[in-house]
């Protein structure tokens, strides 16, 4: 058995491995994973981290070097986990999957996804509303839970985990205000839609003035020229706030936004007027 000087010269004089001296020039460090893991750095290909455990045996010390492999970019604990049909295992390949493309069993929703994903729509201010409310329709026809009767228990609970996930998708997107304030949220301001969003008060001001001039209007012609003056705000509005959003301006989105709250609230008095003059 070498004695302990004898062991540290021969460690000493070995060639140090290539991973060290790359790893000691990068001044990079990792953390080895086992069920999930994390990375202090980015590794453009495999490496290999050694860790030296020593274990006392009476007056001598035994050097172990155990060798494990560090998770790369390409591993999955690394990049996005590929899901699989919990019935037959298939991948799938589909982001969201709402069916095993194999056995054609219901999947669970899934977890991150977007109102935009999930209703096929770009994600921009200005969607297509007249291709939501077609996928809304297609989606509702092929998940709704009247559909899975017959299939098995957890079938029914997905479809219907679905069918609620779809409409609480389509109901705030098809609005443009729900659809802004959705927008805030995924980039981390989290805003309600009940949520007092603050405005100017020269801008309040004129609010009352139109609100003032809406209660007084004698005709359906007077109400009318409110309405089409207040969609003009909107669709200038609307650009405005696709614009600001594009740029990534959530405070200028959150002043707009609320802007448009106040006259999508003057639309809906107009609408009630006018249909008193029927």
């Amino acid at each position: 058995m070498f004695s302990v000087s004898s062991l540290r010269t021969v460690f000493r004089a070995a060639p140090q491995p290539r991973w060290l001296v790359t790893n000691r020039l990068s001044g990079s460090a990792a953390v080895s994973c086992s069920a999930h893991c994390v990375s202090t750095s980015v590794l453009k290909k495999d490496t290999w981290d050694s860790n030296f455990n020593f274990r006392a045996l009476g007056k001598e010390r035994e050097l172990l070097i155990s060798t494990k492999q560090v998770c790369s970019r390409r591993d999955l604990c690394t990049s996005q986990v590929k899901l699989s049909c919990w019935k037959c295992q298939q991948a799938l390949d589909q982001t969201p999957s709402f069916f095993c493309m194999s056995c054609k069993v219901v999947q669970p929703p899934g977890e991150g996804i977007s109102f935009f994903q999930i209703m096929d729509c770009d994600y921009t201010f200005t969607l297509d509303t007249q291709k939501l409310q077609k996928r809304y329709l297609q989606l509702q026809r092929s998940l709704h839970p009247d559909n899975f009767s017959q299939n098995s228990v957890r079938e029914q609970e997905y479809s219907e985990s679905h069918s609620a996930l779809v409409n609480k998708a389509y109901k705030t997107l098809l609005k443009p205000l729900s659809r802004g304030l959705y927008m805030l949220e995924l980039k981390g301001m989290c805003l309600e839609e009940g949520t007092d969003l603050g405005a100017d008060s020269d801008f309040l001001m004129e609010l009352m003035e139109i609100n003032e001039a809406l209660d007084e209007a004698q005709t359906p012609e007077e109400a009318n020229k409110i309405g089409q003056d207040t969609k003009g705000k909107l669709a200038d509005l609307t650009e405005q706030i696709d614009a600001a959003l594009r740029e990534g301006e959530l405070q200028v989105s959150k002043a707009l936004l609320a802007q448009m709250k106040y006259y999508a609230n003057i639309e809906e008095k107009v609408k009630k007027k006018l249909s008193e003059f029927m």
